[in-house]
């Protein structure tokens, strides 16, 4: 019943994107008092009075039948109705954006929030650092992150973003691959050093994945090959693998970008190890969006910034390169 009603919401916000002026201008209004949550900012933004801002919000909710804002202390709170139509009221900004050619209007409306999903260990060590370049140049832009194993749902307005480790396959998404990166037994250069060739894996001691990841192709190579007398930390938390990684306490199974971060090294083993490491996992990593909404000036713009930058990330262990 809900995504009915979204649908028809959405379809009545999609039917003002050839209406007059006059309507235009309360999807501006919409748009900014979103984006602004206070009814003065919003007025100071479209320079106009609030009074102004608040008759063209009642007659924008009049036109879509539903209450968009909730009005409070603290400024407004969008309705579940206002995120409905909220894509369909940035469609209609970049059309009429796009039919006066005015690039700089299209480059401006890189605003709001978006919505991204991550793996947990990518946030920290590559998305975060990317968010920076994205703050750089569109400061207008908030990003929430969610960094969750939960493959969440882009169709039903979940997100508007991922990084998935899957690649997917519904029709009504888009996405381009980021990387191809594959797993190894690593630690810090003293560390490798002491243990040397490792004849067997429970030589060493190893971080591995909670139970709550147990379901992890790492994580059931790791209960495979490694017994429970060799575990020295057991934590879900990347950043917790890599501190014990780099600090020499321990060896992690990670993908091998992770060792640019905290200059870390491959772990030396024995010829005869090398079988279980033809089972180390694979990884291809994507950036995923729905079409709908993929080329809105404030996704596009997030998608743009990721794709540069961690397609510059290194995604395997170079040829010939030494282990400690």
């Amino acid at each position: 019943m809900r995504a009915r009603k979204s649908e028809g919401l959405q379809a009545s916000a999609a039917k003002m994107q050839g209406s007059e002026d006059g309507r235009w201008d309360d999807v501006r209004v919409f748009l900014a008092a979103h984006r602004l949550r206070n009814l003065g900012d919003a007025a100071r933004r479209l320079r106009v009075d609030i009074s102004t801002v608040s008759r063209r919000l009642t007659a924008f909710e009049a036109a879509i039948g539903a209450r968009l804002f909730e009005r409070g202390r603290h400024g407004l709170t969008p309705t579940r109705a206002a995120e409905a139509v909220l894509v369909a009221a940035e469609a209609m900004e970049l059309a009429h954006a796009q039919l006066g050619r005015e690039a700089t209007a299209i480059a401006a409306t890189a605003e709001g929030v978006v919505r991204l999903s991550v793996p947990p260990g990518m946030a920290d060590v590559f998305v975060v650092p990317a968010l920076q370049v994205l703050r750089a140049r569109y400061p207008g832009i908030v990003v929430e992150l969610e960094t969750s194993v939960r493959v969440v749902d882009l169709t039903r307005g979940e997100a508007d973003l991922a990084i998935r480790t899957v690649r997917p396959t519904a029709a009504d998404l888009v996405l381009r691959k980021l990387m191809h990166a594959r797993s190894v037994a690593m630690t810090s250069p003293t560390l490798a050093r002491a243990l040397g060739v490792v004849r067997d894996w429970n030589e060493a001691p190893w971080v591995v994945f909670d139970h709550d990841l147990a379901s992890l192709p790492a994580a059931r190579w790791l209960a495979r090959h490694v017994a429970r007398t060799s575990v020295v930390l057991r934590t879900s938390h990347y950043g917790s693998q890599l501190a014990a990684a780099s600090s020499g306490m321990a060896v992690a199974l990670l993908p091998w970008p992770y060792a640019r971060v905290r200059d870390l090294v491959e772990v030396r083993h024995d010829a005869a190890l090398v079988r279980t490491t033809e089972d180390w996992p694979v990884d291809d990593l994507w950036l995923v969006g729905h079409k709908s909404q993929r080329e809105l000036p404030r996704v596009a713009a997030v998608w743009d910034v990721l794709s540069e930058t961690l397609a510059g990330v290194k995604p395997e262990r170079p040829a010939g390169r030494k282990k400690a």
